[in-house]
């Protein structure tokens, strides 16, 4: 028979690392084989182990995930890491593959999709949720030069944007615009993605320079 895939896990919040214990020990051809609540515990005792995957949240007390994966890289050096976040900003995504995660996938993800994800990562692939891949793809993008590339921007995207610059917050920015907090964060993860750049600075920055 072949061995399971053995999954660590390193989640604060009970509910839900108990939730993914069950779903994972649940399944044919994995199994937990250790969960912590902190990254510091994790880095005591993960390299003693011989684990295939950890999940790891990144939103963690103390150490977040993201230092934790720095960290646990070079001292297990056979195991792969899949952050399992909710969080898709762009900073998080790249601070995260640039410490050592493989793979990064959101919470949001339904289980079948979690535990494909966890076999892909084992077979060597590196899974993303849909979102995250994109995000991913778009930074390689070049901007033709001499454009401006504020003319990809819609007129929506130019008034939250000209807001941003102004320094309102996202809640500021839906009151003016009467539309609501959620609108206008996909607004902006549009702006990030047409502009080419990771942050609310780097997005007005390029707003300021080029208007």
């Amino acid at each position: 028979m072949t061995a399971p895939i053995t999954v660590a896990i390193v989640e604060d919040k009970e509910p839900i690392r108990q939730s993914l214990t069950i779903l994972i020990n649940g399944a044919a051809g994995f199994s937990c084989s250790a969960t912590f609540a902190d990254a510091e515990s994790a880095l005591l005792d993960l390299p003693l182990q011989c684990v295939d995957v950890v999940l790891m949240d990144i939103d963690l007390p103390g150490m977040n995930g993201i230092d934790c994966v720095r960290q646990l890289k070079g001292l297990c050096p056979q195991t792969q890491f899949m952050m399992c976040t909710v969080y898709d900003e762009d900073e998080m995504v790249f601070e995260a593959l640039k410490a050592g995660a493989n793979a990064y996938i959101l919470k949001r993800s339904p289980p079948h999709k979690l535990l494909e994800a966890i076999t892909e990562l084992h077979q060597g692939g590196s899974p993303m949720s849909s979102t995250i891949a994109r995000k991913i793809a778009g930074s390689f993008y070049v901007q033709p030069p001499g454009s401006n590339e504020l003319d990809v921007l819609t007129a929506r995207e130019r008034d939250i944007l000209n807001r941003l610059s102004k320094g309102l917050s996202h809640k500021e920015v839906a009151g003016e615009l009467v539309i609501s907090p959620t609108t206008v964060r996909k607004h902006i993860f549009n702006i990030y993605e047409k502009l080419q750049v990771h942050s609310r600075v780097e997005a007005v920055n390029k707003y300021l320079g080029r208007k």
